[in-house]
């Protein structure tokens, strides 16, 4: 049985970096842009909102906030959802990612509200299947402070604000005892799907694979420099050893004197037979020996990393000439990839795009998104089908009531300044100008 993860993260401002990341306008290296076109966005953004960012700062300005959100506030929540690797493939095999992704928005909205989750996209083209989610911390009630505060006896009293004001406050949504709830809600809610929560109170952390080949270098780095403070008192030992023996060869002491100066060489000499030397020099030993294991270890890891990538830069090479000898042989595919990505960008639920791309007509009612305008248009009732280009060989194009996907989004546009009493909608050249100069 795998685990469920689940890791929330705080974040100033719109979080446009990360932004850039989940919506793949900038392309990691970790993603395969060969499955890039399976990643999903879950949850429909309000009209006239085009994506994440624009999603946050909605959601800030239809809140109702009533107090002035401050320079470093934290505006939004990141939130990762997925399982153990092998566990989110098995469920991704059995056909159940679509379930799975449901009850993980299901428990996103129950948890911390619908209209505070503002995004969840489904990412297919990494290594494991996993959500990113954002919320906006939107909360009511009183501060924990307050509450705190209104537990002592009061001296004076003042007029206080609404205690049921909406609130902009991450800390209320992240504090310790929350986190843990959450935490065994989502176990509970992964459950059906063989993963289970992490060890409560657990101290273990993930570290990376380049962060584990940087810890054993450091560590034989300060075995190496053990082994040295040990040689340099060593050599210093010796150097004193050599400079006595030598004033007694080169001196003529008398008496005492030269059996004192002897006396000494000889105790100094005798420092190398005696227990606290040798075990110096056994640690030397020992030190030596682990440094020499260690570099052997980073020397396999090392090779082990570059056979990986080999046999990883192979796979992929053999993957983009099966993708090429399919486009050569059957174009029509790389057509119809478009076609359901333009589907899926418009606003279609899978089940529409398999009948669409079986050439079906398919009724339906609802909204659309149009790229071009940047908005919604709502229809009661449209029929739209796939269907081969009238005027360009080998292409395909979406048709929506027997006009082109452009067309039609464009006639819902000029229906809709008509509705509001604008007769002309597209003003020429040279008129533009001569009213821009007045």
């Amino acid at each position: 049985m795998g685990y469920a993860v689940l890791h929330m993260e705080k974040t100033a401002g719109t979080d446009s970096e990360m932004s850039a990341h989940i919506e793949r306008t900038i392309s990691p290296k970790n993603a395969d842009p060969s499955r890039t076109h399976l990643n999903r966005e879950l949850v429909r953004f309000p009209d006239r909102v085009g994506n994440r960012t624009e999603a946050i700062q909605h959601r800030l300005d239809t809140a109702g906030l009533t107090r002035k959100i401050g320079k470093n506030q934290v505006r939004a929540i990141r939130i990762l959802l997925t399982g153990s690797s092998q566990d989110m493939k098995l469920i991704e095999q059995s056909g159940r990612l679509d379930e799975w992704c449901g009850d993980n928005l299901n428990w996103l909205q129950e948890t911390f509200g619908k209209e505070n989750i503002v995004s969840a996209v489904l990412h297919m083209d990494e290594t494991t299947p996993h959500i990113h989610a954002t919320l906006v911390p939107i909360v009511k009630g009183e501060r924990r402070k307050a509450k705190a505060v209104k537990q002592q006896p009061e001296k004076k009293k003042y007029k206080k604000k609404n205690p049921e004001n909406t609130r902009l406050c991450a800390d209320d949504v992240m504090n310790r005892i929350k986190l843990k709830q959450y935490q065994d809600s989502y176990a509970e809610k992964m459950r059906p799907y063989g993963l289970e929560r992490g060890i409560e109170g657990s101290e273990a952390r993930h570290i990376t694979t380049s962060q584990y080949y940087r810890d054993l270098l450091t560590q034989s780095k300060s075995i190496q420099e053990n082994i040295s403070v040990l040689l340099q008192n060593k050599e210093q030992a010796e150097k004193e050893l050599s400079k006595i023996k030598g004033e007694i060869k080169t001196q003529n002491l008398k008496g005492t004197f030269v059996n004192a100066a002897s006396s000494a060489a000889e105790g100094l000499g005798s420092l190398f037979g005696c227990p606290k030397m040798k075990r110096q020099q056994q640690e030397i030993d020992r030190l030596t020996f682990e440094n020499k294991r260690l570099i052997e270890e980073v020397k396999i890891l090392n090779g082990a990393i570059q056979t990986n990538e080999t046999e990883h830069r192979k796979a992929l090479d053999k993957l983009k000439n099966e993708l090429k000898k399919i486009n050569d042989l059957f174009p029509a595919i790389r057509e119809l990839l478009r076609i359901e990505k333009l589907c899926r960008l418009i606003g279609f639920g899978e089940a529409a795009i398999k009948k669409l791309l079986s050439f079906n007509p398919f009724a339906f009612g609802g909204k659309l998104y149009s790229p071009e305008y940047k908005r919604h248009f709502e229809t009661k009732h449209s029929t739209a089908q796939v269907e081969k280009h009238p005027e360009r060989k080998g292409e395909f194009r979406l048709t929506i009531d027997g006009l082109s996907d452009t067309d039609w989004f464009r006639k819902k546009r000029n229906e809709g300044l008509q509705a509001l009493g604008i007769k002309s909608f597209e003003t020429p050249l040279k008129e533009y100008k001569q009213r821009m100069k007045l």
